[in-house]
């Protein structure tokens, strides 16, 4: 018997599968066992296709692979590589079992690339599994970004037997490529960002309390809801936040590849955070992800390290908005199905978008508004006390009008954005403020004496909820972070205790 490894989903992350293969006398005959899928099944006539076309004899024995563990469910075409080389070398005499081969086989013994393959591989470093793999040649410049594992690059099935056969003397098809992009380094860490703002700030005219809370949501990485009349530009600053987020280290970057790659698209390796925008009529399943045999991840788990945005907010089922209210506290989303139990990372920054009324026009103060008391009572209930208190920052929007002028950039957001997620590692910080554990609050969330006794004031005039007094805590830490401020002081606590919902 031989074996060597191959890999499969499990959720998102991906599960080390043994390859083992035996030929037994008996009826000729070919079988692949343990749960495998339509696509490891077929596997089986592009195998004996590749293996005659390149004038190999197929083995008239009885052929039995196994796909271990059993009891996992196996999907892919990366196993055809595995399985053909088994077979060829099954009485050479190297020790095949450290190595892991990913590819899919064509009839003429070509290896082809697998879009799967990324993020597959790059959730095996991750776990530390992997050290060296054979894979399509194709595919080589996205794998070279995954840190720590060898690539051994082939075109044919022949190039992966001699690879094999000359191990001690096979050499990695490529070296490791570094992240072309401007970085800084903090305490051995490094952090990269991009000066490409595709939408700008200065787009977006007067709004200069909007403008401040966008800054501050994107430096402590903190929800924010946007609440004004229809065109004053709620969308407008949600579409521009996501250029002046944080820098991103190496892994965040693979990360958010490995989630372009599951959602269909072509990973850009980009410092650039990921920005979902489902529409209100998406089905909860599309958002948190789902599935009845084989659970998928959805929007929320797709939004990991970057921005989920919700426009009308209040036109979203109650359901999806009830549901949101575990994964903007935990960062992360549970998926419970009778086959399969995931659980998906979920750090993101919540933007919503709403009216202050069905017609849209309560505040505007050059329209009347159409909606009776009772309506707009209705449309304010659909967003529940328990969700609106996971919210940081509420702004209510000002009146457009023609004197409005542009102020800050984009370009200078983000520079004061990378100031503060600076001051805010060299104090040693490794979460966002926004996602600091009760430990960290009191570490790194001290006040003065002013501040002190303005916090205890609010709590007793405003009857703060435990969790409200740790968001203006945290906020409050942000806005000191954006002014270089060792301790939150007066000016800050009073500036975060003003976006509280009123």
């Amino acid at each position: 018997m031989k074996t060597v490894r191959c890999a499969t989903y499990e959720g998102i992350d991906a599960k080390v599968v043994d390859v083992e293969s035996t030929l037994t006398k008996g009826l000729p005959s070919f079988s692949i066992v343990g749960m495998a899928s339509t696509a490891i099944t077929e596997s089986k006539e592009r195998v004996k296709s590749a293996l005659l076309s390149n004038e190999f004899s197929f083995p008239p024995k009885r052929i039995t692979f196994l796909l271990a563990p059993s009891e996992l469910m196996k999907s892919g075409s990366q196993f055809d590589l595995s399985m053909a080389v088994l077979l060829l070398l099954y009485e050479n005499d190297a020790d095949l079992s450290q190595w892991f081969i990913f590819g899919e086989l064509g009839l003429d013994g070509s290896v082809k690339e697998n879009i799967q393959l990324y993020p597959l591989i790059l959730s095996l470093a991750n776990q530390g599994l992997i050290s060296q793999a054979i894979v399509p040649f194709e595919s080589l410049e996205k794998l070279s970004k995954i840190p720590n594992v060898a690539f051994y690059g082939v075109k044919t099935l022949n190039e992966a037997v001699e690879i094999l056969k000359n191990q001690e003397s096979a050499l990695p098809s490529i070296e490791q490529s570094e992240i072309a992009y401007p970085f800084y380094e903090i305490s051995k860490q490094k952090y990269f960002y991009t000066k490409e703002y595709e939408e700008d700030f200065l787009d977006v005219k007067g709004q200069d309390i909007a403008k401040r809370a966008a800054l501050i949501a994107a430096a402590g990485f903190h929800n924010i809801i946007f609440e004004g009349s229809p065109g004053c530009g709620k969308s407008m600053i949600a579409n521009r936040l996501r250029y002046i987020l944080p820098p991103m280290t190496a892994s965040e970057i693979l990360d958010v590849a490995k989630l372009e790659v599951l959602e269909g698209y072509e990973p850009l390796f980009k410092p650039h955070r990921s920005f979902k925008n489902p529409h209100h009529s998406s089905t909860p399943a599309s958002i948190f992800g789902g599935g009845s045999h084989k659970a998928k991840i959805g929007e929320v788990g797709l939004a990991n390290g970057g921005i989920l945005f919700f426009d009308e907010l209040p036109h979203f089922s109650k359901g999806v908005l009830e549901s949101l209210r575990e994964p903007m506290q935990d960062a992360k989303i549970r998926i419970s199905r009778v086959n399969s139990k995931v659980e998906y990372p979920a750090k993101f920054l919540f933007v919503g978008a709403m009216n202050p009324c069905p017609c849209g026009n309560l505040l505007d103060e050059n329209k009347e508004c159409r909606c009776s008391d009772l309506e707009i009572q209705r449309y304010k209930n659909r967003l529940s006390e328990p969700f609106l208190d996971r919210i940081d920052l509420n702004i209510v929007m000002q009146n457009v009008t023609v004197d409005d002028t542009s102020s800050f950039s984009s370009k200078e957001m983000h520079k004061m954005v990378v100031e503060a997620h600076i001051f805010a590692k060299k104090r040693g910080q490794k979460e966002f403020n926004a996602k600091l554990c009760d430990k960290d609050l009191n570490e790194f969330c001290m006040m003065d004496n002013e501040a002190e006794t303005i916090l205890q004031t609010a709590i007793s005039r405003f009857s703060l909820s435990f969790r409200s007094i740790k968001k203006i805590q945290k906020v409050a830490r942000t806005i000191a972070d954006l002014d270089k401020s060792e301790k939150i002081a007066k000016k800050h606590l009073l500036e975060a205790l003003s976006y509280r919902r009123r």
